[in-house]
């Protein structure tokens, strides 16, 4: 018989009844077939929706510049679908902790589509406070592709933890090399009077809805909601945005390994954002051209995500911490390139492929700590509001790094990023003494 999830008197969704969270190696009986199902069902949802999600940083660019005609604005507007994911992941988070993961990820994938068909007609028309709005809207489907990857570990034992998390991070290389690349479908929509932008969008549009209908059908029995039923966890209680808030912070301030993986998750992902995207500028200020800034980004995109199942695996094995060393150690090796040959093109590609490892290895290994250490009170809330600090800092940097690259130049870019490595470096060795963790 099945049995209601919800303790508060909430009856939001039946679950099978479960046993205890697994602690070997291998889930057993209906435990495993729950977590298989699960993991399929992210995965697929993850493909179809990072496409989507993946004309943001691309053809979302060349839009705001095309709509803008102005390069103050487009910068702004650039910066907008970055700022949506850090202001959805508490509210996506939140709306796990009460719900499930089913309702929060297919509302964040569907919030994401309504931005998307309004990029439509900002496209179409050059509606300039149209375009914020949809660039704003659609980053609710990066809170929720980062989301996805904790909601992989709900089920999973500690022991293939990080693999099951490195598994969703590892199907968006399909949406980052996919995305970008909707323009040639919607090349195709000239006859209908529908401008390459709009129709890129609207291919967007139709995936990111997709995904939510695939999350919303088959992510069941939910299984955050499962793992509160399994583990006799008593789950998140309704409270306000400032008492969320405050549950984070409490947290982080009694928990020294949380603690540790989000500074190891937002230093990775200031240090990544603020090179990356002052790369293409200064590959164009040595003179290369779209072919070469195409080739970089794109090994850049692949040493992020392509090897992060065995990134997971690693962690499993060896230690997060461990892991986190290694991915410093490439943080390190990349800037040291970017410093010591700024002006070698061949260099400049080596250094962006080695700091989307050192993102992999940092991002992987702390993401799946996080999850095994975060209180079950705050568990999805918690996992929401770290994406949201993440997706703070990259915008940030983002903002930080042009003005810093125009005063300077690309090495003395790569010295200060190199910099704020330095206290996730030293908490990195410090920890060490007490063990693996």
């Amino acid at each position: 018989m099945g049995a209601f999830c919800r303790a508060d008197g909430h009856h939001l969704s039946r679950v099978p009844a479960v046993p205890d969270a697994p602690t070997t190696d291998q889930p057993t009986g209906g435990y495993a077939t729950l977590q298989r199902r699960t993991l399929r069902t992210l995965v697929v949802g993850q493909v179809i929706g990072t496409v989507g999600v993946g004309v943001a940083p691309s053809i979302g660019i060349l839009a705001a510049s095309e709509v803008t005609a102005n390069e103050a604005w487009a910068g702004l507007a650039r910066t907008a679908s970055t700022l949506g994911a850090a202001l959805f992941g508490i509210p996506l988070g939140a709306l796990a902790a009460r719900f499930g993961r089913r309702v929060a990820l297919a509302a964040g994938w569907w919030v994401a589509a309504t931005g998307a068909a309004v990029l439509v007609p900002a496209a179409q028309f050059r509606l300039v406070p149209a375009l914020f709005a949809g660039l704003l809207l659609i980053g609710a489907g990066s809170a929720v592709a980062l989301q996805s990857r904790f909601a992989a570990t709900d089920l999973a034992t500690p022991q293939r933890r990080g693999r099951s998390l490195a598994l969703v991070v590892w199907v968006g290389t399909l949406g980052s090399v996919l995305g970008p690349n909707l323009g040639v479908p919607a090349a195709a929509m000239k006859d209908l009077g529908i401008n390459v932008y709009a129709g890129a969008f609207l291919i967007a549009a139709c995936c990111l809805a997709l995904a939510g209908v695939v999350v919303f059908i088959w992510l069941r029995p939910d299984p955050l909601l499962v793992r509160q039923a399994a583990g006799r966890a008593r789950p998140e209680a309704r409270v306000t945005a400032r008492q969320r808030l405050a549950l984070i912070r409490d947290e982080l301030r009694v928990n020294r390994r949380a603690r540790y993986a989000v500074i190891a998750i937002i230093t990775a992902q200031i240090v990544m954002v603020a090179v990356m995207t002052m790369t293409p500028v200064h590959i164009a200020h040595t003179g290369g051209d779209i072919t070469i800034v195409g080739i970089t980004i794109s090994l850049h995109v692949v040493g992020m995500y392509a090897l992060s199942p065995v990134v997971g695996q690693l962690a499993d094995r060896v230690g997060h911490r461990a892991t986190i060393g290694i991915g410093i150690g490439l943080f390190v090796a990349s800037l040291l390139v970017g410093a010591l040959r700024p002006h070698n093109l061949t260099w400049v590609v080596v250094s962006l492929l080695l700091l989307g490892l050192g993102w992999s290895f940092c991002n992987v290994a702390a993401s799946a700590l996080f999850a095994a250490v975060v209180a079950e009170e705050t568990r999805a809330t918690a996992q929401g509001g770290v994406d949201a600090l993440a997706n703070i800092g990259a915008a940030v940097a983002a903002f930080a790094a042009g003005p810093l690259l125009a005063a300077s130049d690309f090495a003395t870019l790569s010295l200060v990023a190199m910099v704020v490595l330095v206290p996730l470096a030293w908490l990195t060795v410090a920890g060490a003494r007490s063990g693996p963790s």
